[in-house]
């Protein structure tokens, strides 16, 4: 039987005029993994850290078990500025020790890229003081997860995490045997690492069996029963329950929810959206040029990030762009808006960025827009427009889009300096969108927001016809909304990729392997130093090999599409899948020749 860790008995907590949490009891037994949910402001952070005593309760108590060795990341560490890394997170183990250590090996390489902290001016001897508010966490999380627990509590572990990062804690969580309470708004995290989930709703707390997948299931079910939520807030959600369904029925590491029964809370839900119908509205918007790259090369000060590239936006794409740290994801979108902004004038170092003429672009950078903090949220958003044309026939006000973003009527007349971060997200995309743009650049639109809110943009973005590029570390928002999944690999190619996000971590896994079989093998004393000649010929075939992987991975693209497009046809679908699977042949036999290239090169 497990042991149980935590109590919370009749727990409540009031601030101001509002009761956060009202009469809450919960437990927390070894084993458990637990995914916290709620809309910002509604208690998340305060369960939590009551659960591990960080603040006190007005009524009720909490109890721990004797000697429960706990963990906890918040949002702001107490991390010595004047120490070093190495000092923080390995503390007084020698180099031998902790080197040899197979979990610190991992967390090292898992949380920065290596031993060696690639990115840290000093590697381990780096100061933390002059540190970024991201690099400080993520170092704050490592000396957390070297450490040994019986109970991690992580609040927003994700932020300031990329893809891979965030497919690396992932796995690590899943295999400690330490329990854990976690708040995020990374539904795939939730999904991957969680096997029940509190969702805080209005001062009382409901717990659900399973991961996300399985929540939004009972969530959908209890509100059709109960039938006291609004039809809006009902539809939502199924409509979310009905892409899970229909993208991947195992999207969940184990999915534990009765498929019949979801299967028909939504047999009469349309898919999220009419691809086939936006593309040509956007077509209408946008005519046949969006964007068209030609041989264009990005510079950042002395670093070349992307070289001879040739890529096009067309009418209507919906594109992920994911890559790691520095690879220019950012500079290539401030790259193309500084082309559209100045029409075709300002260009990137080489190459030509030409813009079509009715592009009207809007651009949410990572920096939140700076607003006159006496400014209503209302009168925010009716400075840009009174009503906004959402396509298809859809058409808001002002006060109608703030409502579905989660501003009520009261909160409407709220000074924009009294927001929260997330808020004046919301508010800056709402902002956006109420300029009726064709052509949408989000750069990490999903920082600082709660899941309802990004079901809410889904939504909106599901109807929105014109051409999209969504920067992400929220895997999941990023399959949701787009059709397409781009990356920037930092070797200065733009590569599209079939199969997504799981492609785009095969061949980072690929690479880095690549580097360790290449790297640091001493060099005998008879091993002829390769010649200047052998290295230009190698970087040649590996240059030829990457276009021909391009190649490859573009046919394959349109072996999907026709597959798709042939389901019923099973003699066609053979056909099609003996060709798949002479091209992935093909691919295995070039990235063997690139792997054994890469030494010479």
């Amino acid at each position: 039987m497990a042991v149980n860790l935590v109590n919370v008995e009749n727990v409540s907590k009031v601030y101001g005029t509002r009761a956060l949490l009202d009469g809450v009891s919960l437990g927390v037994s070894e084993g458990d993994r637990i995914g916290v949910v709620g809309r910002n402001g509604d208690g998340k952070t305060t369960l939590i850290r009551m659960l591990a005593r960080l603040e006190e309760a007005d009524s009720g108590r909490v109890t721990h078990s004797g000697g429960l060795r706990l963990g906890v990341l918040t949002q702001h560490d107490s991390l010595d500025p004047e120490a070093t890394v190495r000092h923080e997170v390995i503390g007084d183990m020698a180099d031998h020790e902790w080197a040899g250590n197979a979990k610190v090996r991992d967390v090292l390489t898992g949380l920065f890229g290596g031993l060696d902290l690639p990115g840290f001016p000093k590697g381990l001897d780096t100061v933390i003081g002059p540190l970024s508010g991201g690099e400080r966490r993520r170092i704050a999380l490592a000396k957390l997860l070297i450490e040994e627990q019986d109970l991690i509590v992580l609040d927003e572990p994700t932020n300031h995490l990329d893809v891979e990062g965030i497919s690396w804690l992932a796995r690590h969580l899943r295999e400690r045997r330490s329990a854990l309470v976690c708040v995020t708004h990374d539904r795939w995290f939730l999904d991957q690492v969680c096997t029940r989930m509190w969702d805080v709703q209005r001062g009382d707390v409901y717990e659900y069996e399973g991961g996300y997948s399985d929540y939004v299931f009972a969530r959908a079910e209890r509100e059709r029963i109960a039938a006291t939520e609004e039809a809006k807030r009902q539809n939502l959600v199924r409509k979310e329950l009905a892409w899970l369904r229909r993208g991947a029925p195992a999207r969940t590491s184990k999915p534990r929810f009765r498929v019949e029964a979801a299967n028909e809370l939504i047999k009469d839900v349309p898919p999220p959206r009419d691809t086939s119908e936006l593309m040509k509205f956007a077509s209408s918007r946008l005519g046949k040029t969006v964007f068209d790259l030609e041989n264009v090369s990005i510079e950042a000060g002395p670093k070349l990030l992307l070289q001879h590239v040739t890529w096009q936006l067309g009418p209507g794409d919906r594109i992920g762009l994911v890559g790691v740290n520095g690879a220019g994801k950012t500079s290539l979108l401030r790259a193309m808006a500084q082309a559209a902004r100045t029409e075709g004038e300002a260009q990137p170092a080489a190459g030509r960025i030409a813009v079509g003429r009715t592009v009207k672009l809007a651009y949410l950078s990572q920096e939140v827009a700076e607003l006159d903090p006496a400014t209503r949220v209302l009168e925010a958003v009716q400075q840009v427009r009174e009503r906004v044309d959402l396509g298809k026939g859809r058409e808001m006000t002002a006060g109608q889009l703030c409502e579905t973003f989660g501003f009520s009527k009261e909160k409407q007349w709220t000074p924009v300096g009294d927001l929260s971060g997330g808020e004046r997200r919301r508010l800056q995309l709402l902002r956006l969108l109420m300029d009726e743009p064709n052509v949408l650049f989000l750069d990490e639109p999903t920082n600082d927001l709660d899941i309802e809110t990004l079901n809410q943009l889904e939504d909106v973005l599901d109807g929105w016809p014109g051409s999209m590029i969504v920067i992400s570390h929220d895997r999941f928002f990023v399959e949701r909304t787009t059709d397409k999944v781009y990356a920037l690999l930092g070797d200065g190619t733009l590569r599209m990729l079939p199969r997504g996000i799981d492609e785009y971590l095969e061949r980072r896994q690929r690479m880095e392997e690549a580097v360790a079989v290449s790297a640091p093998a001493p060099k005998s004393a008879a091993a002829p130093e390769r010649s200047a000649a052998d290295q230009r010929a190698a970087k040649k075939e590996l240059q030829k090999i990457e276009r021909q992987l391009d190649k490859i991975s573009e046919k394959e693209a349109k072996l999907h599409a026709a597959i798709a497009e042939n389901a019923t046809d099973f003699g066609k679908v053979a056909e099609l899948d003996a060709q798949l699977r002479g091209l992935a042949d093909e691919r295995e036999e070039l990235e063997m020749r690139w792997l054994e290239l890469a030494e010479d090169a």
